[in-house]
């Protein structure tokens, strides 16, 4: 299954559904246990794509068998360690950290496909790194350098620094994804063995007292992320990295600051600055540049 749509409207609607993850994530954390939310977005994300792939999983069976190796690396990177790091981080850090050690992503999948891949780095690729990070900078310290220098790591930063290293490697490694099994029967399969991969973590949050609660405001939360960035946005995004290469979809993670600015002011009330809008331009202005057709950029 293709979905017809432009991969670069796929890799915003795909970093928009999880900037609303960072929201929700940021919102629910003194009620929904880290790894309880992780394991629940997935184990729901799961109930809802299981009747669309089960025809696609029966006929891939045979080849799901004979490429497990590769699927749980996926499912480890992607499924199991990116969100719940993040989850975790955010307990012990603040919002500013989490974003800005978050948009280290883009830069690291560029180097990875550049010593792991040979992927050339062209100088109008690297102005665009630049400027969509600058972006990211501008909106996270408010335009005000003195902020940014105060800036403190903590342990939470640490988680975040690791799901960072984790979803760069899955991003990269997408370009190697079997071509042969169906979007539904890989996004299935790496579901299955990334919760299998989460009980046990989650049967010893369950045990330390940190449980999930029963009320409506919670469940839906969860369904949240399990619709949007869990199912939606993993087969946007993996779609569109297939199509346009890592280097040029992980610039779309830039996005996630400027989503999460313009979700906070709608849903949270948080108002919009003029640092906000600077930084749009920014970031709208590498990402334009680095995507640009005319650049030699390759995408293998």
């Amino acid at each position: 299954m293709r979905i017809n749509a432009s991969p670069y409207l796929l890799l915003v609607l795909s970093t928009l559904f999880w900037a609303g993850n960072f929201v929700l994530g940021r919102a629910v954390k003194s009620v929904i246990p880290p790894i309880g939310l992780a394991f629940w977005r997935w184990a729901a994300a799961l109930v809802l794509l299981l009747p669309f792939a089960f025809p696609h999983l029966r006929k891939d069976w045979p080849l799901l068998r004979g490429c497990w190796r590769s699927l749980t690396l996926f499912a480890i990177l992607g499924v199991s360690c990116f969100n719940t790091f993040v989850y975790i981080g955010l307990h012990s850090t603040t919002a500013v950290n989490a974003l800005l050690v978050n948009s280290v992503i883009p830069v690291l999948i560029v180097v990875l496909s550049r010593i792991m891949a040979y992927v050339p780095i062209t100088r109008q690729q690297a102005v665009g790194v630049i400027l969509s990070l600058a972006g990211v900078v501008t909106i996270i310290c408010r335009a005000d350098a003195g902020l940014l220098l105060s800036l403190q790591l903590n342990r939470g930063d640490g988680w975040v620094l690791l799901a960072v290293v984790s979803w760069a490697l899955y991003t990269f490694m997408l370009r190697k994804r079997p071509a042969f099994l169906h979007p539904f029967s890989f996004l299935t399969a790496i579901m299955i063995i990334g919760l299998l991969a989460l009980s046990p973590f989650y049967a010893w949050e369950t045990v330390q007292g940190r449980r999930v609660g029963t009320d409506l405001a919670t469940w839906g939360s969860i369904l949240y992320v399990a619709l949007f960035p869990s199912v939606a946005a993993f087969i946007f995004w993996n779609q569109a990295v297939g199509e346009v290469g890592p280097a040029r979809a992980g610039l779309f993670l830039h996005l996630m600051p400027v989503f999460g600015a313009i979700l906070s002011f709608i849903f949270l009330g948080e108002a919009l600055h003029p640092y906000h809008l600077a930084g749009m331009v920014l970031i709208f202005s590498g990402i334009s540049l680095a995507t640009d057709r005319k650049s030699s950029l390759r995408t293998d």
